[in-house]
C-alpha cells in the first residue's frame, strides 16, 4: 500500500498538469488545439467555443492540483471520479461532429479510463 501512494499522487498530478496545459493551449493557440481535440474549429466563428474549452480545462487542472495539495487524496479521488464525465462526453462530441474514431477512443475515451484509474488509486491510499 505504501508503494501505491507515489503512483496515485503522481498520476493525479500528471493528469491535472496535462489538462491545465491543454487549457492553456486552447487559450494561446486555439486552432491547432481544436484540431488536436478532434473537431477542427471554423476559420471565423468558433472563438467563444475555443475560449470556453480552454478556460474549462485550465480550471479543472488547477482545481485538481489545489484539491490534492490542500484537501488530500480522497477529495481528489472524488473530483477525478466526477470529472471523468468530461472526456467520456468529449468522445461522443468528436464522433457526432465528424471526428475520427481513433481520436475519439484513442484520446478522449482512453483519457476517461485513465482518469477513472487515477480515482481508484487515490481511493486506495
Amino acid at each position: 500500500m505504501l508503494m501505491l501512494t507515489p503512483v496515485a499522487y503522481g498520476l493525479a498530478v500528471l493528469l491535472d498538469l496535462l489538462i491545465a496545459f491543454i487549457g492553456l493551449r486552447f487559450l494561446l493557440t486555439p486552432g491547432p488545439a481544436a484540431a488536436g481535440y478532434g473537431v477542427p474549429a471554423k476559420e471565423n466563428g468558433d472563438a467563444a467555443y475555443l475560449t470556453i474549452k480552454g478556460l474549462r480545462d485550465l480550471t479543472y487542472g488547477l482545481l485538481g492540483l489545489a484539491l490534492l495539495a490542500f484537501a488530500g487524496a480522497r477529495a481528489e479521488a472524488w473530483f477525478m471520479l466526477v470529472v471523468a464525465i468530461v472526456p467520456f462526453v468529449d468522445t461522443v462530441i468528436v464522433l457526432r461532429h465528424g471526428g475520427t474514431k481513433a481520436v475519439a477512443f484513442g484520446i478522449h475515451f482512453a483519457t476517461a479510463v485513465t482518469v477513472l484509474l487515477s480515482a481508484a488509486l487515490l481511493f486506495m491510499v
